[in-house]
């Protein structure tokens, strides 16, 4: 049994084929702002978590070959210290390169 289309109601947008390709474009820039920022914010998760694991690897290898704790202990946390500024440079670095290729390319695109 199939079911009749419902009729389209009077307050019903009709849209042209160039309607489309604007509403298209609209879709696609929001969403394209959107993955960026989103993206910036899954980096910096990356970061942190890798961070968090070169730390511990230090410290379990540290303990584990029967080293001095304060001496494990400090250089864990320096180790995680240097990986969590680096990971955060290039990451500001990654950030800053692609806005500065989109503000080049919408000047190209003049």
């Amino acid at each position: 049994m199939m079911r009749a289309r419902p009729a389209p109601s009077s307050e019903t947008l009709e849209l042209t084929v160039a309607d489309m390709e604007i509403v298209d474009r609209l879709v696609e820039e929001r969403l394209a702002a959107r993955f960026e920022s989103e993206s910036f914010i899954w980096r910096f998760r990356l970061v942190s978590v890798e961070t968090f694991i070169m730390g511990a690897l230090v410290l379990a290898a540290g303990l584990l070959l029967k080293q001095p704790v304060m001496m494990v202990l400090r250089a864990s946390v320096l180790v995680a210290a240097t990986c969590f500024a680096t990971g955060l440079s290039l990451l500001l670095l990654s950030a800053w390169a692609a806005r500065a290729m989109t503000r080049l390319r919408q000047w190209w695109q003049r």
